[in-house]
């Protein structure tokens, strides 16, 4: 998915000719100038193509260290997470370019008042490319919450129940699951074209999304409430694993237990727990807004209340789509930033900062004390 820009339009007069071949200018009612601001064509597809050639760089450098790393590892369920963790990175950066490729296609075509015409004056009859578009939305926004969700229970899995978890996960059980979570996620992309939902047009004309702000049928409004559902439960669940596997690490780390062979398997399981966490606490703060939004909106829509705050929900949904786009674009830094390598450099140089100011302050603690007791003893020989 791919930033979406829209354009400001200032406050600006119109000619009014009169009988006697003069003309006077007018300003327009406010409800005008509104109304032409919601219905702007974006002017700036620059900032979209720097965002999508910034996302396929990330998403390749943070593919190409996952990979690496799984050739290198062959323990089990170091294995299984690079796995779940190469396909995520894959689906983002499939996710950034087929949808990007469409926006900008649109904005190059100069579609974009088009698109924005269509969507004021028949939104119920989207083309062919916005179905695409729209089912690219979904599909590519269940997939990543999907996987981090799994990933999340099966390192809890992994951290809780170690001896099960080797009996149970295989690479061919992994790739099984991985194809049940791209097609369930296909399944329900696929839904409007079965009469559940619908795809249309969104604000400003340059993407394509589920209908919840124009004419909101109850088909839609479910269609928007298993979307939103799958996506907050995932996250849910990823929080609630999450929780269990540090509370676990933090526990078996306070016990110091001596194996040489379990502090590095630990070690392992740290770094996979954090990686985690940034994950899901990247997907929660980029797809929260959209999944929240969009929510509102329908209901709104559907209870006929939008009315004069039909611009402001097209305001939020912008906002919720370009939040979405930054996950696709952030999630890879998690794999290049929380390696273990990394991670310990940045402990070393914590340490080490620490250790200076604490170094510096008992430095200055002596100095202190030796001026005084020197203050002491002047005055007792005098």
């Amino acid at each position: 998915m791919l930033e979406m820009q829209h354009s400001n339009y200032s406050g600006f007069t119109v000619p009014v000719p009169l009988s006697n071949n003069t003309t006077i200018f007018q300003k327009p009612e406010v409800g005008a100038i509104v109304a032409h601001n919601a219905t702007g064509p974006p002017n700036n597809p620059t900032a979209a193509g720097l965002t999508m050639t910034l996302g396929i760089l990330f998403n390749v450098v943070a593919l190409i260290i996952l990979v690496k790393a799984y050739n290198r590892f062959r323990r089990r369920s170091k294995a299984t997470f690079l796995l779940f963790a190469s396909c995520l990175v894959a689906t983002d950066l499939a996710g950034h370019v087929i949808p990007g490729a469409l926006v900008l296609s649109r904005y190059s075509a100069g579609t974009g008042s088009t698109a924005t015409s269509n969507f004021r004056e028949d939104p119920a009859d989207p083309d062919t490319s916005c179905l695409f578009l729209g089912g690219c939305m979904v599909f590519f926004g269940l997939c990543p919450l999907f996987l981090g969700c799994a990933m999340a229970a099966e390192r809890c899995l992994g951290v809780t129940k170690p001896l099960l978890h080797a009996r149970l996960v295989t690479t061919a059980r992994t790739k099984m699951a991985l194809t049940l979570i791209w097609l369930l996620a296909l399944c329900v992309a696929l839904l409007p074209f079965f009469s559940l939902g619908a795809y249309t047009h969104q604000y400003p004309g340059t993407w394509c999304f589920i209908r919840v702000m124009e004419d909101t049928k109850a088909t839609d409004l479910a269609f928007v409430m298993l979307f939103s559902g799958l996506a907050l439960s995932s996250l849910g669940l990823a929080f609630v694993c999450n929780t269990i596997s540090g509370i676990t690490l933090v526990r078996a780390r306070l016990k110091k237990r001596s194996c040489s062979q379990r502090c590095s398997a630990r070690s392992h399981d740290t770094e996979m727990v954090v990686q985690l966490v940034g994950i899901m606490v990247t997907s929660c703060i980029c797809w929260s807004p959209l999944l929240v939004f969009g929510l509102m909106s329908a209901i709104q829509s559907y209870r006929d209340s939008l009315f004069g705050d039909r611009d402001t929900y097209r305001g939020l949904m912008v906002t919720g789509v370009r939040m979405a786009t930054c996950n696709q674009i952030l999630d890879p830094w998690v794999y290049i930033l929380l390696r273990r390598a990394i991670l310990r450099k940045i402990y070393r140089l914590t340490k080490r900062q620490a250790s200076f100011k604490g170094s510096t302050f008992r430095s200055v603690r002596w100095d202190v004390s030796s001026f005084q007791n020197s203050d002491k003893n002047g005055v007792k020989k005098s």
